[in-house]
């Protein structure tokens, strides 16, 4: 299955898999929390997801260098500095969160456990082969850099 290797947008996948939990939500439904307990906790998840999104891409693109997840070997410069110092995927981290958020405002155990299959997926399909192909473009400052820096958290 390496042909889908970063083949699919990430946003795409997070889209996908949104739409996946809405339908699993109306499969099994379960008895709603509060309205406002469970919006709020979704904004606050959510708020935090784009914040830490737009931290990674903001990184990139003051580095001057790709954001498109699509094509890794565009990267022309390596970034650990910002919120790269505390993960090396905050991009995907950020739709990680956003992915929760919707799971908590759908308030359903299917939708929740639907989120690690992003996980899953992103690193399978997406993170490993931007590793490979970062860890051949800047070598051993990469390698020694993810020996410092959760992929994740």
């Amino acid at each position: 299955m390496s042909f889908l290797e970063t083949r699919v947008p990430p946003p795409i996948v997070t889209l996908v898999l949104a739409a996946v939990m809405y339908g699993a939500v109306r499969l099994v439904p379960v008895p709603h929390a509060p309205g406002m307990v469970r919006t709020g906790a979704a904004l606050m998840l959510a708020a935090a997801g784009l914040v830490v999104e737009l931290a990674g891409a903001a990184s990139l693109i003051r580095a001057r260098t790709t954001v498109d997840p699509i094509h890794p070997g565009r990267a022309c410069r390596f970034v650990s500095t910002g919120v790269y110092r505390v993960t090396r995927n905050p991009i995907y981290l950020g739709d990680l969160l956003v992915l929760l958020a919707w799971a908590v405002y759908l308030w359903n155990p299917v939708a929740l456990a639907l989120t690690p299959l992003f996980v899953l997926y992103i690193d399978r399909f997406q993170i490993e082969p931007e590793e490979h192909v970062l860890g051949d473009l800047f070598g051993t400052p990469y390698t020694d850099y993810k020996t410092r820096v959760r992929r994740w958290i």
